[in-house]
């Protein structure tokens, strides 16, 4: 079950994602973090932020609604405290950091030069860029490297950018992502929507949009991967959206993902790591798979006749 994301290998391909769990602590009573592929931490950003009013959250068929905000303590604080319980447990770490403008990046991925435990940084450029009237920054194939280009400039540990479905051709921001430098990519993030309470006629989040995920948005995420893998076959990806099952993240795999990770279903199963992690290693031994790596892409090949 062993893989690689760029330098980094891992022991399995099972991670969390980003903002289901903040650092894994919560997940401790459910499963040993240390056991998964890696722990990937809530965006964590330069300064505490309070995030947006209540209600921030909202069911949706098959999945839901998040307007969180980008709630968090801080760099500051993580390095404190969440970073060093995670290397305290063995667990390998995946830093998602955020920021308004191009320098926040940077700066956060300078002050975890040397962190205990980190793996990889993911760069969650799904957030609206400061300077340039609140355009997302994965929504801009030129906005999106440079702020890849500033964090690999500041760090060693490999770079994964993390990339918005909600763009016309996904392929162009991962080239402009790579072509900057990234190491690998991690798709998708959320898609956005909105939900309108038909009882007080009005939207059901304060902040009016939110991020959908969960099952509804897998086959998106999957079409993602598969596009992606076509285009550039030879750059790691870390795919994500909506996996409730082992099958779910063969999918992906069989797309081009050399790994995965879970997110939403921890609402509802918080041990839904490790149960996926065994599934899909009871699926792939049912197929005749005798390593993770062999069924990487395996659908973009031409059948035997």
């Amino acid at each position: 079950m062993a893989t690689s994301l760029a330098a980094v290998t891992l022991g399995n391909p099972v991670l969390t994602a980003s903002g289901c769990a903040a650092a894994g602590r919560e997940l401790a009573p459910f499963l040993d973090p240390a056991h998964l592929g890696a722990v990937v931490t809530k965006s964590v950003m330069l300064r505490p932020r309070s995030g947006r009013a209540t209600p921030r959250m909202a069911e949706t068929p098959s999945g839901m609604l998040n307007s969180i905000g980008l709630q968090g303590p801080g760099i500051d604080a993580f390095l404190a405290h969440d970073l060093p319980w995670l290397a305290e447990r063995g667990a390998r770490a995946v830093v998602s950091i955020a920021g308004g403008s191009v320098g926040e990046f940077a700066e956060v991925a300078q002050r975890l030069v040397g962190a205990p435990g980190l793996a990889l940084l993911e760069v969650n450029i799904s957030c609206p860029n400061v300077a340039s009237r609140g355009q997302v920054f994965a929504c801009d194939p030129m906005a999106a490297a440079d702020v890849v280009r500033a964090v690999k400039a500041v760090t060693t540990v490999p770079v994964f950018a993390k990339l918005s479905p909600d763009v016309t051709d996904i392929v162009a921001i991962a080239r402009s992502c790579v072509d900057a430098g990234a190491d690998g990519l991690s798709l998708i993030n959320t898609l956005l929507g909105t939900v309108i309470d038909t009882d007080t006629l009005r939207p059901v989040l304060t902040g009016i949009t939110g991020g959908l995920s969960g099952p509804a948005i897998r086959p998106v995420a999957v079409r993602c991967v598969w596009q992606v893998h076509a285009a550039l076959p030879g750059v790691p990806i870390l795919g994500m959206g909506g996996i409730l099952t082992g099958l779910d993240a063969l999918q992906f795999v069989l797309a081009g993902a050399s790994a995965v990770s879970v997110g939403t279903a921890v609402f509802h199963d918080p041990s839904a790591p490790t149960r996926v992690l065994a599934e899909l290693r009871a699926a792939l031994a049912a197929r005749g798979f005798p390593q993770l790596t062999d069924a990487i892409g395996l659908a973009h090949r031409e059948p035997h006749r």
